[in-house]
């Protein structure tokens, strides 16, 4: 199973040197990656900035930069940060869990997706 992906920002993080970054390694995100930020002051303030800390804690790489922080992904230009939604979203939800289910009628087997909004 993949749990990280290259990416190449549109425009890339420009450091306080002038340099620019755009090659990258994203995580797969975990239950704590998604759970945690939302103890964070900053996200109880303002609901927004739960991206800001999703990506911080996901994005693992980015170019030369030796840690990839809250400033960091705050600094990034806007198309930037859209991209990196995008690929979060693309990742973390592309396959949806599948169980291998029997027809009572039939016997014939065959896989559902699991669905956790119906219900």
């Amino acid at each position: 199973m993949q749990t990280e992906f290259e990416f190449e920002l549109p425009k890339g993080y420009v450091d306080q040197n002038g340099d620019v970054h755009k090659r990258g390694v994203m995580r797969l995100a975990t239950a704590a990656d998604e759970i945690l930020p939302m103890r964070d002051q900053r996200v109880q303030q303002n609901a927004g900035y739960l991206t800001i800390i999703l990506l911080s804690r996901v994005v693992t790489k980015l170019g030369t930069l030796s840690t990839i922080n809250t400033r960091v992904i705050e600094n990034l230009f806007t198309m930037d940060l859209a991209y990196l939604q995008d690929m979060y979203q693309r990742i973390n939800m592309s396959e949806m869990p599948q169980y291998k289910v029997t027809c009572p009628h039939c016997g014939q087997q065959f896989e559902v997706p699991l669905d956790f909004l119906l219900g």
